[in-house]
């Protein structure tokens, strides 16, 4: 059985730092896509970041681009999000997300991943 496990959500000031975790187990996926994902309170659940399994392509939202950083473990089925520079508009549920697929136009989309961590709340207070 496939379990994504998050971990180092919680509350920091505007401006501050977190950094997150999620560990993959049941299966490797170290040519597949894995990435993050959040869902604020009343909206959509969208897109944040995106890696490859090689951990060479990278992509991000607008929105976090410049900010945000993904990058995967040595293990590769492991994947970490440095957030920096945080705003209140960052405040969500976020969801670390794993693909069967090694690549796909649409990486952006939730359709894209099949399995699913069960979300950390990050909290930015102004």
């Amino acid at each position: 059985q496939v379990q994504l496990l998050e971990s180092g959500g919680g509350l920091v000031q505007a401006g501050g730092s977190l950094s997150l975790s999620c560990a993959a187990s049941g299966r490797t996926f170290s040519s597949q896509l894995m990435g993050w994902f959040r869902q604020a309170p009343g909206k959509d659940r969208e897109f944040v970041a995106v890696i490859s399994g090689s951990g060479g392509n990278t992509y991000y939202a607008d929105s976090v681009k410049g900010r945000f950083t993904i990058s995967r473990g040595n293990d590769k089925n492991t994947v970490y999000l440095q957030m920096n520079s945080l705003k209140p508009e960052d405040s969500a549920v976020y969801y670390c997300a794993a693909s069967r697929f090694t690549g796909a136009s649409n990486r952006r989309s939730t359709s894209v991943y099949d399995y699913w961590g069960q979300g950390t709340q990050v909290t930015v207070s102004s």
